[in-house]
């Protein structure tokens, strides 16, 4: 089962509740690749998937001479660049404090699953990416929330059986695992 959130409808006919997974996982360990490869097979079955990523980096969406960016540092609030084939809002937050997980998922359309990278903290169930060769220690032993994981390691032997293990070489093994939970 995946973690659902309760939000407050952005507009009439949102679903009340998103389904959320977390993934989490150091600097290149292959989480971007994974989440693209699940994204893309998961959209090919035609499920709606969201994404949220989390930066602790200060972001640049847009080039800084570009019109939207000199209206928004001029004090637009919010700047929308719409084009026949897609949308963006960027909000200056201006010192206010980043919004919560669930403002920023109440902002989002309805889907069938809403994907999280980045939001290690959060209490919120996870997939974590591991790799041996990154040369730091896996998140799982310390993260409760963390429902599986996707490792070129062996399972070990003290990991609790509610923990899925799953082989990162073998991305449709980690997707099985994914519908199967969508499917709970």
């Amino acid at each position: 089962m995946f973690q659902e959130t309760q939000q407050q409808p952005p507009h009439p006919g949102a679903a009340p509740l998103q389904r959320v997974l977390g993934v989490i996982g150091t600097s290149g360990s292959g989480k971007t690749t994974l989440l693209e490869f699940l994204i893309g097979q998961l959209a090919d079955r035609g499920l709606k998937i969201n994404v949220i990523k989390h930066s602790h980096h200060d972001l640049e969406l847009e080039p800084p001479r570009k019109d939207s960016a000199r209206l928004r540092m001029a004090g637009a609030a919010e700047v929308m660049v719409a084009s026949p084939f897609r949308f963006a809002i960027v909000r200056e937050l201006r010192g206010a404090p980043e919004p919560s997980l669930q403002e920023q998922l109440a902002r989002l359309s309805p889907a069938d699953l809403t994907l999280l990278e980045g939001f290690k903290q959060y209490p919120i169930d996870k997939l974590e990416v591991y790799r041996r060769d990154q040369g730091r220690a896996p998140l799982y032993p310390g993260d409760a929330h963390v429902v599986a994981v996707a490792s070129d390691l062996p399972r070990p032997q003290e990991l609790p059986e509610s923990t899925a293990w799953l082989d990162l070489n073998a991305p449709l093994d980690v997707l099985a695992w994914l519908l199967a939970r969508l499917d709970r």
